[in-house]
This record gives structure tokens, sequence and C-alpha cells, in this order.
């Protein structure tokens, strides 16, 4: 259940979640239920709540237990069971439903209007009877005290089906030349005809007879609301005896008394599209208006807004559940939405146990929205000229910024800088030109302005493989790689001093125009290496080419470790040094004296020689000294330190 709080009112969509596909097997979807927790935790209100393909419209029977939806592809209905929260039946239909009326309290008389002209009347079992109107249909709506269907459409006929004759009346005549939508009072049964033209017909069922006209296009069409055109009538529906609610194709919505030609308030949806439904909710003075983005509920008396509904599809049909907080949505998605607001009423009695849940629901993070309102700065004030409002009650302060009315601020952008959207117009129209114009200059080289050395590493592949290259270097998924400087590769960075052996070894069979700077060679300093074969320790059974990348790496530390101590040696604080351990060169000194001759290591290690008593030659040897003796035990140190390095790398085992 997913749970939005927006201008502090929650709403939770019963619908949203995720779903099991519809081809799994029973076995499968058992299996994944069991797996995935967000399945197992989802809430499925009603089983089997959606299309094929798109829901086109839905209704609630009047007795509250039959909830009824049609839909493509195929165009067929579905009837639901709230008592059982399942469907009961469906049925596919010859063609598309426009809209549908029940004429009975469940579900056992209902009539389509398709748009193929045809009229389909459907019983319990199934289809009745099927007939045409003359022209194409748009609305429908039944008058039950003379049992008559109305079906208004292309045309300015209206059509009159009795349904106790069985036969066709006299239509009604009107001044429009297209109706969109037809409404009936069930209190009164006055008929009201929604026009092309902008104005709304009363017509009363008794004398056959036009009682008055409104010319709702007066009222949303002035300087105010800058329509260039006549908005028609896209909705009507009657709130009690005497008042009115009308949308109009522009998006507002007009509350009428109908005893009076003007509006007692208009509504602005600010989204310039057709508004589809207006509703009452009647226990709160609450209006329900719907268009293709949003649901809008506000008070009736001040216009306030009270919250409203969002999705990412378009809504198609709008359905209250009468006395309660539950509304449902026919969407241009397989899934039919389904939304409880606690704040507007309970849930029904076939679902009594929503209560229970938002009850104990944790309110999650939601959005704000603030209607009318626009966030603007102190920059965008001063650039408006409204810099002198502040202080004032029309500016309302709030973080870095302030909301100020929407209409304040179009009239004021508007008077601000009033060739913007002709300086936009322009600018589109130049970059499609230079889009499309060639460039005259044809540069040989296509390599990019950003990360080249990569670029060109790419386009130097194998023939095979250029197409792909080519189409890698276009790849949106990769295109900022080569445009945005952010994303340039810093070549003195650490990371990049350690990884650059791996991609010089990938180059090597590659790459030869270029030569890349030798590292330093550092002589000595085994104890160091000492320390990096324990980070970088491999066993005797790794290949060739780890013990290179390894060597490589080790390099690559050692020269950063040198210029941190250059750095640190060029300061003002010395770091005290360590003696420096006794160099590569000692053994091979060794093994240069132990080809000597005798007489001449004992002369180098000064033993002095002397003739004794009888011819006898005598031998005396001059004692090592103490510091002889310490350059001694650390040869004698790091040569087993050496002979434990060769075995650990796993040289001994490659040379046998």
């Amino acid at each position: 259940m997913q749970v939005s709080d927006i201008d502090n009112v929650k709403i939770y969509n019963l619908s949203a979640g995720k779903s099991l596909p519809d081809w799994l097997t029973e076995r499968k979807k058992h299996a994944l239920l069991k797996k995935n927790v967000d399945l197992r935790r989802r809430i499925e209100l009603i089983q089997e709540f959606d299309m094929p393909g798109v829901s086109t419209s839905i209704r609630a029977s009047k007795d509250g237990q039959y909830i009824m939806a049609t839909g493509i592809y195929k165009p067929r209905i579905k009837c639901y069971d709230v008592n059982n929260l399942s469907l009961k039946f469906e049925r596919c239909l010859d063609s598309e439903v426009v809209t549908f009326e029940i004429l009975s309290e469940d579900y056992t008389k209902i009539v389509f209007l398709q748009c193929d002209r045809y009229v389909e009347f459907h019983v319990g079992h199934g289809r009745h009877y099927r007939l045409r109107v003359p022209h194409f249909g748009r609305d429908m709506t039944y008058h039950k005290p003379s049992c008559d269907l109305i079906v208004v459409g292309a045309s300015s006929q209206v059509y009159r089906l009795n349904l106790e004759l069985g036969q066709f009346l006299a239509p009604y005549v009107t001044k429009a030349t297209e109706i969109n939508c037809c409404s009936v009072n069930e209190e009164h049964g006055l008929l009201v005809f929604g026009t092309e033209g902008g104005h709304v017909e009363g017509w009363d069922p008794r004398t056959k007879s036009r009682q008055g006209i409104l010319d709702c296009a007066l009222h949303c069409s002035d300087a105010d609301y800058r329509n260039s055109t006549i908005p028609s009538i896209t909705a009507l529906k009657f709130n009690g005896a005497l008042q009115m609610g009308v949308g109009t194709s522009s998006g507002h919505v007009l509350l009428y008394d109908i005893r009076s030609s003007k509006p007692l308030l208009v509504k602005d949806h600010m989204n310039e599209i057709p508004i589809k439904q207006v509703e009452f909710h009647k226990q709160m003075n609450y209006v329900y208006s719907m268009d293709a983005n949003v649901v809008k509920i506000w008070d009736k008396n001040t216009g306030k807004q009270y919250t409203n509904i969002e999705s990412s599809v378009d809504f198609n049909d709008l359905c209250i559940i009468p006395n309660t907080g539950l509304c449902m949505m026919a969407m241009e998605e397989q899934k039919m939405q389904i939304y409880y607001v606690p704040s507007l009423g309970p849930a029904p009695k076939w679902c009594a146990f929503l209560d229970n849940l938002t009850e104990e629901m944790e309110s999650s993070a939601s959005q704000t929205v603030y209607d009318d309102y626009k966030f603007v700065t102190k920059q965008d004030l001063e650039s408006l000229g409204l810099d002198h409002l502040l202080g004032t009650n029309l500016l309302r302060a709030y973080m870095h910024g302030y909301f100020v009315d929407v209409r304040l601020y179009k009239r004021a952008k508007s008077i601000a800088d009033p060739f913007a959207f002709e300086e936009y117009k322009k600018r589109k129209i130049r970059e499609k030109i230079e889009q499309e114009r060639p460039s005259r200059l044809k540069v040989d080289d296509n390599l990019p302005k950003v990360n080249r050395d990569l670029a060109s590493r790419l386009l130097e592949d194998d023939r095979p493989k250029k197409k792909q290259t080519g189409n890698l270097l276009k790849d949106d998924r990769f295109k900022a790689l080569f445009e945005n400087p952010e994303f340039e590769v810093d070549k003195g960075a650490e990371e990049y001093r350690l990884l650059n052996p791996v991609l010089s070894r990938l180059g090597k069979s590659k790459t030869k125009n270029k030569s890349e700077a030798e590292p330093m060679q550092i002589e000595g300093d085994d104890e160091e290496g000492d320390s990096d074969q324990e980070f970088y320790d491999t066993s005797g059974d790794s290949s060739d080419e780890d013990r290179t990348w390894v060597k490589e790496v080790k390099k690559q530390h050692k020269i950063i470790r040198h210029k941190k101590q250059d750095i640190e040696e060029s300061g003002e604080d010395k770091m005290y040094e360590l003696s420096a351990p006794p160099k590569n060169g000692n053994i091979r000194n060794i093994m240069k004296v132990s080809n000597k001759s005798l007489g001449e290591r004992l002369g180098k290690e000064g033993a002095t020689t002397f003739s004794g008593i009888g011819g006898n030659r005598e031998m005396k040897f001059v004692m090592r000294g103490k510091k002889t003796d310490n350059n001694q035990k650390n040869m004698k140190k790091h040569y087993e330190e050496r002979k434990r390095l060769v075995r650990r790398t796993g040289f001994l085992k490659k040379k046998r």
C-alpha cells in the first residue's frame, strides 16, 4: 500500500505494488509468493481488477453491491461482486464502449453506447437487443420518470428512445452544431446538454421545450484566462435540485445556481486540458474535478484546495462510492486504480478492514503540493520587478525564497519579458537548422575533446569491432563520457597511477604509437619490498601475468611513497631517517672476492705473513672490529630475507 501526504491529507493507493504475470502457472505463482516478501505484503482489494489493455469507464450499481468497468482490447465489460471481492462475470463486445448506464438497481439491466453508432442492451444472461442511432454518440443518460434513454452526439438533435414503448420519439432540436455531454436532475427531471459552442441548454421533458441557455464560455474566455478559442462544454453534473457543475475544454470548472446566469465560483485547473468528470461529495461540501492528469478535491464554497490525486498515466473515468472516502479510476493502463482518503469518510462496509489497516500503518515520506502558488527566490523577484512587495501579505517567506500567487507571477513575467516566447521560438528554430545543416569543414580527426586517449584506444580495435566502437562513442548511455569535462580522466591521481600498469599491459599488444614515461627505478629499499609483498602476496600456482601485474603495481606504490618522502624532506620539519639497509651489490662483491686467489684475499683482509724458524712461513690475521661484525650480521639477515621472498613468490618452483 502506497501512502502519500498531499496538503496534509493522507491518500492510500490500494492498487500500487507488484503484480504477478498472467502467463505463470499456479505452481510458479505460489513459489514467487513464498520467496518475494513484497508480493506477500501487497493488498489486492478486488481480485483481477484490471483490463487487458486500457480501461475506459467505470460505474457502481445503485445498491452498492456491484462494480462494472469497460475496457479494451478486445472490447469487454467486467462485473465485480464486492461481497466476495472478486470477478462475477466478463463479457466481450463487438465494438469499443463510449459510455454505459446501469438501468436497474443491480447488474441485470445495462445499456452501452458504442463507437460504431450502436446502442446495445444487456440483461443478466447476456445481450438482449441492439439498435443504431443516426449519428455518432458521445454521451448518454436515462430519464427515469418518462423511461426515455437520451443519446447526444455529433448532431444538433437529441435522440430519445422510449424503453416502455420500444420506439424512438421525436428528437429535441437544439441551437448547437454538436453536443458533447448531457445530464439529468434526479429531483425535478430537468435535462441539460453541453454544446460545442460553450453553451448549456436546459430542457423540460414535460413540455418538450427549451427553458434557458447558459453562456459558460463567456465567463472563462476573457483576458484573465487568455483563451484564444471558445471553450466547449465537456462535463455536467447536478448537486441537489439547484446547483450544477460545468466542466470546460479549457480546464475550468464553473459552479452555477440554475436560477442565475452567472457562476457562483470558477475553478481553474491550470493544465489547459479538458475536464473529463465532475462529482460532488455531499456530506462534506467538496467537489471532485478530473482531467487527464489530476483529480482535484476542493471546497465548493471557497474554491480552496483540499488535496489532489496524481498519476503517471492519464485518467479516463472517475467513480465515487457514496458516503465513503473510496474512489476508483479508469486509467490508460491495465490496472484500474483504487484510492482511499480516510479524512473524506469511512471505508465501505464490504472493505471495513481498511480503517484498521490505515490506523496501524505508519506514514511514509511524501510530497507537499501548494496549489495556486509559485516558489521564487529573491533574485527572481528583482528580475520581475516585485522586490517592492517584500514584507507585504502577497509574499510568504519560505526557506531561501518566497511563495507568490501564480496569477501575479504570470502577469509580472509577461510584463517583464513580453518577447520571451518569440526568442524561445527563434532559438529552437536555429538549433533545428544547425542540426540538419551538414558541417562545411570535414575534419579527419573524429576524436572527441574529452578523453581523447580512451577514444583513440577504442577506435584502434580490430576491423570487425569498428562498428561496435562507433556505436559506443555515439551511444546515449556513454555520450557524456566524451562530452562532459567532469568525466575527464585525471592522470595525476594516485588511483590512476595504481591502475595504469593494468591499462598499459592491456594496450601493449594494441597501441605502440605513444611512448609513455617509464617509472623511476629504485634501487635498494628491500624492506619496503617486503612490506609490499605482504599486501601483494601470490602463491606458487599464480600465472605469470599476475606476477608481472604485482611487480608493476609495486613500482607505482614505491614511486608514490618516494614522492611523499621528498615532499616531507623539503619542508621545515625533518623526519628521522632509519639506517639504510645493505644493498644488493654486497652479495655480488662476495662472489667476486671468492674468485680471487688466497694471497689476494689475504692482502685485502689485512693478514700479514712472516717467516719463522727453519724456513717455515706463518700467517697472522687481524681481528675484525665491532663495525665489521655488524655489517656481516646485516648482510646475513638480508640474504635470509631475500631467500624467503624468493620462496614466497614461487620463483624457485618455476626454476625447478
